[in-house]
C-alpha cells in the first residue's frame, strides 16, 4: 500500500521504528551496532565541537532529509551538517552542505548507490562520506572533485572535510571501535 507524505509523516511521528520514504514505498531502518553508534557519537562530537558558535548545525540519525528537489523522499542520514538558513523546518533538513553515512555490510550498496545518486543531486551538497563500520576506512565524494572518490584507510591518516575547513585524524573517528 502507497502512503501520502502526510501519512508517512503521521505515522512516523508515533513509530518506534524508524523508516525511510521512498515517493510512496516506506522501508524500516536497521538497527544499529555498538561499532555503529561509536563511530557516529564520535563524528557527532568532532563535528560539534568544530562548529560551535557559528551558523552550521550538525544532526544526527534521528533527523530526516527531505532534499529540496523532491517532496516525496525522505532518509535518515547518519549525520548531516546544515548551514543554510532555510533549514527551519523542526523534523527535516533539505539543505544540507556535509552528509555522512556509517556504513555496514547490509546498508554498504544502498549508500554507495541509490543515495549517492539522491544526495549528489542535493544543490547545497559539498560533500557525502561514507566510513565503514568493519574496517578502519572512508570514502569522501566532493562536489570540488566533480564527485571523484577518495578513500583514506589507516588509522593514522586524515580525513579533509574541506567543506568545513576540518581535518580529522581517522584514529579520533574510530575511536573505541574494536573490530
Amino acid at each position: 500500500m502507497l502512503l501520502s507524505v502526510q501519512q508517512y509523516l503521521v505515522e512516523e511521528e508515533t513509530s518506534r521504528v524508524r523508516h525511510e520514504y521512498i515517493r510512496g514505498y516506506v522501508y524500516a531502518m536497521a538497527g544499529a551496532s555498538k561499532a555503529h553508534n561509536e563511530i557516529c557519537l564520535n563524528i557527532s562530537e568532532i563535528l560539534r565541537a568544530h562548529l560551535r558558535g557559528g551558523p552550521c548545525r550538525t544532526s544526527m540519525a534521528d533527523v530526516k532529509l527531505r532534499p529540496h528537489f523532491d517532496d516525496e523522499l525522505f532518509y535518515y542520514p547518519d549525520l548531516m551538517v546544515t548551514c543554510d538558513p532555510r533549514d527551519k523546518h523542526p523534523l527535516f533538513n533539505r539543505f544540507p552542505k556535509l552528509i555522512f553515512e556509517v556504513t555496514s555490510e547490509s546498508t554498504e550498496m544502498l549508500d554507495r548507490r541509490e543515495k549517492l545518486l539522491e544526495y549528489l543531486r542535493i544543490e547545497t551538497l559539498e560533500e557525502y562520506v561514507l566510513v565503514s563500520q568493519d574496517r578502519t576506512e572512508a570514502t569522501v565524494f566532493r562536489r570540488s572533485s566533480d564527485w571523484k572518490p577518495q578513500i583514506i584507510k589507516g588509522t593514522n591518516d586524515e580525513l579533509s572535510l574541506e567543506s568545513l575547513k576540518l581535518t580529522v585524524n581517522m584514529s579520533k573517528i574510530y575511536a573505541g571501535v574494536a573490530f
